[in-house]
């Protein structure tokens, strides 16, 4: 492998001038590959992820970010998106953000009152949820058009996760402070999420797991809604289908029921899905939906109360609390022994919501062309739910049906939720006394007339025609929370989504590569037939992002199984050149590990003893500084790295010319 004579160098040089120019123009490529710098370290990315959160502007101002006033203000204009757009604000964007808030509020108000019942609070609770988070928000948030407030799967998640500690009938005070409790951690946790730029862990919940999920938990919340539409007294704590159909059954048997409750809860719901069905028809009548809610407490409350009926049989929400909302910092539960259970519903709760509102932000953010940064959304969701927790909130987030209101009404920013909360504040102060009557019922049939959006039949169709695995995952987050509960649903589609990653991980996929026709490009023979192999060289590529002890095992076998497959295929062809070079293409690769390191020494090893040559193109940034680090380049050589798949073919041909090394 030394270099050749002088004077034999010197007749190539006259023979091969282009060749000569190409191999310099490649011996130089190859040092940039060889000599770049140490990449950063684990501390360092996470520090400069913490910097760019709270710095998102600092490479924008080189030269006053120097100064302490301006790097103060950098870090308020990336916490607080309101201080940059507000500058812009007009007085024509605030009309119509009045008008979407009014028109939020409209539907805010009684479905808050409905989900705060499915969370087993008292009504004020779903109120206060939809006053200082979305003002939070407004501050933080950095979506125009996310309708902050308590959501439906959310309640019925903490209801299900906090009733196994504390029982909501029994013992009330206490369960509401772990609500309380469970809001503050799920706080803690998003922004820590979005701090530690961690959002990756949100994403182990896939789209067809939040699909599968949302689904089963629409039907689960239905359900429980047949509690309030027949008005019975006691009710199975458990969400399974199974359970709740026998509840259902043994109180229609064994307890007595009023058929008012049915009858005005369903009269309502048809008029609520009427008018949802009128405003999706014609989008001028957007409004309508929005308002219907509101439309049915007002009427039904008065119909209760010029009727009598609650004399009757029919359950009302009786006395809510006015008034804004009071501190609960003292009620929190930091110490104790329910701490780790409340961490722990706090994690799912935090979880869930985060997937449900940055999925909803993103959709509407595309619609209107811009793009929302999920680690801000999270430290923006993290510090309302924080404050939330203080001031007598639970959980609150992202609402699909909400924000598709708000974006329909014309909004323009996040002041469209200012008005919301300014207009619930006003609400809650003047006319909580004039909803004592509003039955049960209707705020029964307001969820349900809800809950269609959370289903979506064509989202699942499309992930069974596209990817069967992640159908699976679809299929057993619906059947776990439908038929076990709501943690079981979401352990079976994390899950599946972590096997399947396991699988593709375990199972890289190794492919010999051809040169396509006329081009300089080399793609996987299989899908490109047409692409040609180079006599005496077999090029494989590595589709992997990370060659590590989970699948370097099976590398190192396919490997070697592609090698003596082209062998073999060479004897039977009676091809007289045989392979004389494997060039590994590393450009997939985005790290490795030990067990990588040590897989591919063994195949250098074991290529070496068969007389052939191994070759790398293009390793990535972390993998070549591991492999300068663990010394192996020196024994596989630094002059058989290259930075593409056909400069290392060209060194592989013309070996001479490459100074006398080969390949």
């Amino acid at each position: 492998m030394g270099s050749l004579p002088t004077e034999v160098f010197s007749v190539e040089l006259q023979q091969h001038p282009h060749h000569v120019e190409d191999t310099t123009g490649r011996v130089e490529r190859a040092q940039w590959l060889l000599n770049s710098p140490e990449p950063p370290g684990l501390w360092q990315q996470l520090l400069h992820g913490i910097k760019k959160n709270v710095f998102p502007q600092g490479n924008n101002y080189s030269s006053k970010q120097k100064t302490p006033a301006s790097r103060v203000f950098s870090f308020f204009r990336g916490l607080f998106p309101i201080l940059s757009w507000g500058r812009n604000y007009k007085a024509s964007k605030f009309k119509n953000d009045v008008m979407a808030g009014l028109t939020l509020a409209s539907l805010s108000v009684p479905q808050s009152i409905g989900y705060a019942n499915l969370a087993k609070l008292d009504p004020q609770y779903g109120l206060y949820t939809s006053i200082v988070p979305p003002m939070v928000y407004s501050l933080m948030g950095s979506s125009r058009e996310l309708a902050i407030g308590p959501v439906a799967v959310v309640s019925m998640l903490l209801a299900s996760l906090v009733q196994k500690i504390e029982d909501p009938v029994a013992n009330p005070v206490a369960y509401r402070k772990l609500i309380f409790t469970v809001t503050f951690f799920a706080g803690i946790f998003q922004a820590a999420f979005g701090i530690f730029r961690l959002g990756f862990l949100v994403d182990f919940l896939s789209h067809a797991a939040i699909v599968g999920f949302m689904a089963g938990a629409a039907i689960v919340i239905g359900l429980q809604q047949l509690k309030g539409l027949l008005g019975i007294n006691h009710f199975t704590t458990n969400t399974d289908v199974v359970s709740v159909l026998e509840s259902v059954f043994n109180s229609i048997v064994h307890e007595p029921w009023y058929p008012l409750n049915i009858v005005l809860g369903c009269a309502f719901l048809i008029f609520l899905l009427l008018t949802r069905f009128i405003g999706k028809r014609n989008k001028k009548l957007f409004w309508l939906p929005a308002i219907a809610p509101l439309i049915s407490v007002l009427l039904s409350t008065l119909i209760v109360f010029l009727t009598k009926a609650d004399n009757h049989g029919v359950k009302i929400v009786k006395h809510i609390k006015g008034g804004l909302n009071p501190s609960s910092a003292h009620q929190l539960q930091l110490s104790g022994p329910h701490v780790g259970q409340a961490a722990k519903a706090g994690l799912i709760s935090a979880v869930i919501a985060l997937a449900e509102a940055i999925a909803v932000g993103r959709s509407f953010a595309s619609i209107k062309g811009y793009h929302l940064d999920g680690n801000k959304e999270m430290i923006a969701m993290g510090c309302m739910n924080i404050a939330g927790s203080l001031t007598s909130c639970y959980v609150a987030t992202g609402s699909f049906s909400r924000t598709a209101v708000n974006f329909s009404a014309g909004c323009e920013t996040v002041v469209s939720n200012i008005v919301m909360a300014l207009t619930v504040i006003l609400s809650v102060e003047l006319l909580t006394r004039l909803l004592y009557f509003t039955p049960i019922a209707i705020l029964a049939s307001i969820i349900l007339s809800a809950l269609p959006g959370l289903v979506d039949i064509n989202g699942a169709y499309h992930i069974w025609k596209v990817d069967k695995l992640d159908f699976l995952a679809c299929i057993g987050a619906f059947f776990g929370v439908l038929f076990a509960s709501v943690e079981i649903g979401l352990l079976v589609a994390v899950s599946i989504s972590f096997a399947k990653i396991l699988v593709n991980s375990l199972r890289p996929g190794i492919e010999v590569l051809g040169r396509l026709p006329r081009t300089d490009i080399f793609c996987n023979i299989n899908q490109y037939p047409m692409a040609t192999k180079t006599p005496s060289i077999l090029i494989i590529g590595i589709n992997s992002s990370l060659l590590c002890f989970a699948n370097a095992n099976s590398v190192r076998e396919r490997v070697m199984r592609s090698v003596t497959k082209e062998e073999d295929e060479t004897e039977d062809q009676k091809e007289k050149g045989r392979i004389q070079h494997v060039i590994l293409d590393m450009s997939n690769v985005i790290n490795v590990d030990t067990s990588g390191i040590l897989v591919l020494e063994e195949i250098h090893k074991k290529l070496f003893s068969y007389g052939i040559e191994l070759a790398m193109a293009n390793p990535r940034w972390q993998v070549i500084h591991r492999l300068k680090v663990a010394k192996l380049l020196d024994r596989i050589g630094g002059e058989r790295v290259f930075l593409t798949v056909g400069e290392a073919v060209d060194a592989c041909l013309n070996p001479k010319v490459a100074g006398g090394s080969s390949c």
